[in-house]
């Protein structure tokens, strides 16, 4: 086979790839030029509140990648509005409100929280100023006594840690319409669920749901009865992807800042790593990353990417270079 044919050959498979791909892909410039007349709702002191650490989202980034974001959503919250009131007129009831509810999911240190906060801003300024809530699944998590008795300590953010009935039976609630739905709180000073400590969410217009694991399916059973996926109460739901060295690098960086500020803290649970050298804090975040985050990362997270409705892929700095959105 001659260089020319090989490469022919190649185009075409490409070209077969992307005619395949449940998704349409739009480059940074395509997709910003979709915001159309959606107005700027942010400044830069917002941002400063909405950043996570070591997350240096620009103004730029908002108005290029997070309001064509949240006008799709506009559009998306009028369509399932339309086809619920039609429905409930069919069924001849009225029926509670029943709240559009976004999951957001990711690699541990991808910016998700950031995503979350910005989004959570922008469409509870909409014009017809919906109530707009945000939960993590961290709250979900099971308590480290738990986990250290099954063994489960450094399995934390892996679908086995999390309870599941109890995130299940969150969501049933809110998509049923109730009002007054609890959800755990967590503490990332002491690295554990809060005992007792709850915030409630009460019928609100939107509900975002972040977390690691929020698209993760299990085992089919075989005669159909089993529990549903989380994804099953999402009416949209994005993935934050990035490249594998750029998690480890931004995981790292995280990990040192930390270790200069919350970490002094002496109710920090990793108040330990306060007094390491940089050599000795450096080894340590890489050993975190690479045998648990990557570990989840590429057998739990990572594969739940194809059943988004949206995909933010990131470069340097978390600059989102491109965006997958699923083709209708």
């Amino acid at each position: 086979m001659d260089q020319q044919t090989d490469r022919r050959g190649r185009r075409e498979t490409t070209a077969k790839s992307g005619e395949l791909s449940p998704y349409r892909r739009f480059e940074r410039e395509e997709w910003a030029h979709l915001r159309a007349d959606t107005p700027l709702t942010l400044d830069e002191a917002d941002l400063v509140r909405l950043r996570g650490l070591n997350d240096p989202v620009s103004l730029e980034e908002v108005v290029k990648i997070y309001l064509p974001l949240s006008r799709l959503l506009s559009l998306y919250v009028e369509a399932t509005q339309g086809l619920f009131s039609v429905t409930n007129s069919f069924l001849g009831g009225e029926g509670a409100k029943v709240p559009f509810v976004i999951g957001i999911a990711g690699s541990v240190a991808v910016g998700k929280s950031t995503t979350a906060r910005i989004l959570r801003a922008l469409l509870s300024r909409w014009s017809s100023s919906p109530k707009v809530d945000l939960v993590t699944t961290d709250g979900f998590l099971l308590p480290n006594a738990v986990l250290a008795r099954e063994g489960l300590m450094r399995r934390k953010g892996f679908p086995e840690s999390y309870d599941l009935p109890a995130l299940l039976e969150f969501l049933a609630a809110i998509k049923a319409g109730k009002g007054a739905v609890t959800a755990p709180v967590y503490s990332h000073l002491v690295y554990d669920v809060v005992p007792g400590e709850t915030v409630t969410i009460d019928q609100p217009d939107i509900l975002i749901l972040e977390g690691l694991n929020v698209l993760q399916t299990s085992k089919l059973p075989k005669n159909g009865q089993g529990l549903p996926f989380v994804s099953d109460f999402f009416d949209f739901s994005i993935y934050l992807d990035a490249e594998d060295v750029l998690l480890r690098q931004w995981y790292v960086e995280r990990f040192m800042r930390l270790r200069e500020t919350a970490f002094r803290n002496p109710q920090s649970y990793f108040h330990r790593y306060a007094q390491l050298t940089d050599a000795e804090a450096t080894t340590t975040a890489d050993d975190l990353w690479t045998n648990i985050n990557l570990v989840n990362l590429h057998d739990s997270i990572r594969p739940t990417r194809p059943r988004a409705d949206l995909v933010l892929i990131k470069g340097a700095d978390h600059r989102i270079q491109s965006v997958d959105l699923r083709k209708l």
